[in-house]
């Protein structure tokens, strides 16, 4: 089998495809014949070292994958070989071969194609856990995200039209303007003063996630309403292009705000921080999980797939998403020829 490695950090120069015999799964975990890896800009900064949750070097990412199981471990007796699943393996997924703990590991349904059960994990599970565990959400409530156009982004749009929210504000690049509003949101142009926008239409907004990081941060959390929630959840701007800026990245950990509990206190504000790859209760996990492969399969969300890259491409792949260039999720084929 082949798998995608990151054998150091760095630039895209530093992705290797290696070969390896078949991983054998343990006795609570089923062994996946790969279809399609979820890729997450996540992974890019992994690739440059600028993601604390990552493993050492050299090491495999890839936190999602959906294909079919090839074998089964002895104490599994809720699989089949044969078995259509999309999984979290939390690393390790860009390969032909993936085993995981069974405890990780969801049916598909019949109707639902590789691409979009891929396609689903981390964006609308992120999306799903900020906006119904953690911020109680409800019916007309609005929203602000960033990144619009890209996989949390529609996935929040989708989330919001099935969850019966109100006004859903997305930032993205002017040129993908259509695009945003197509989704059902109120797109507002990058590098435009949002908060300055969402005020003029109220007191604010219910819900803010944001993946930018930074000084960024502050003005998101600006743009809420007495009693509004801020989840943050990257920090993209820390990475400037394929290659590693310390500048860039430090001076994103530099203006990243510390909040004053008694201002947020005086203003009944929240801040969430959420990275889903270390979230530890997996009782939760599951429940959210099986809610989104409900509304998956009775057509409420449709994940949204920008394109479709052979993993020998992988590299071109994450210069796609380096270039902001994707509307919707990048996936890599692991499928057999």
């Amino acid at each position: 089998m082949k798998r995608v490695v990151y054998a150091r950090r760095g630039g895209l120069k530093s992705i290797e495809i290696i070969d390896e015999e078949n991983p054998t799964p343990d006795d609570n975990q089923v062994r996946i014949e790969v279809h399609r890896a979820g890729i997450n800009f996540a992974d890019l900064m992994m690739r440059q070292g600028l993601y604390g949750a990552a493993p050492d070097f050299p090491f495999t990412p890839g936190y999602e994958i959906s294909g079919v199981i090839s074998e089964i471990g002895a104490n599994v007796d809720d699989f089949s070989v044969g078995d259509r699943v999309v999984a979290l393996p939390g690393f390790g997924g860009y390969a032909e071969q993936v085993v995981v703990d069974s405890n990780r590991v969801w049916p598909m349904p019949e109707n639902v194609s590789f691409d979009a059960a891929a396609a689903m994990p981390v964006t609308y599970l992120t999306a799903h856990h900020m906006l119904v565990h953690l911020g109680n959400f409800r019916a007309g409530d609005s929203i602000l995200v960033h990144h619009a156009a890209g996989g949390v982004g529609t996935a929040t749009a989708q989330l919001a039209k099935a969850l019966e929210a109100g006004i859903v504000y997305g930032t993205a690049s002017a040129n993908k303007a259509d695009f945003v509003e197509a989704q059902g949101m109120i797109h507002i142009p990058r590098g435009e003063d949002f908060v300055k926008r969402i005020k003029e239409d109220s007191d604010g907004v219910h819900h803010a996630l944001d993946p930018v990081g930074g000084k960024h941060v502050m003005d998101s959390y600006r743009a809420l309403r007495n009693g509004g929630r801020l989840y943050v959840f990257g920090a993209s701007s820390a990475v400037k292009g394929p290659k590693r800026s310390m500048l860039k990245a430090i001076n994103m950990w530099r203006t990243t705000p510390r909040f004053d509990p008694i201002r947020m206190m005086n203003s009944n504000k929240s801040v969430f921080g959420v990275h889903m790859g270390m979230w530890k209760d997996e009782e939760v996990v599951r429940e959210q999980m099986v809610s989104l492969a409900k509304m998956l399969e009775m057509g409420f969300i449709d994940p949204v797939v920008d394109s479709v890259y052979r993993f020998e491409d992988v590299a071109a792949a994450q210069q796609h998403i380096h270039d902001r260039g994707n509307k919707g999720k990048v996936l890599l084929d692991f499928s057999p020829k």
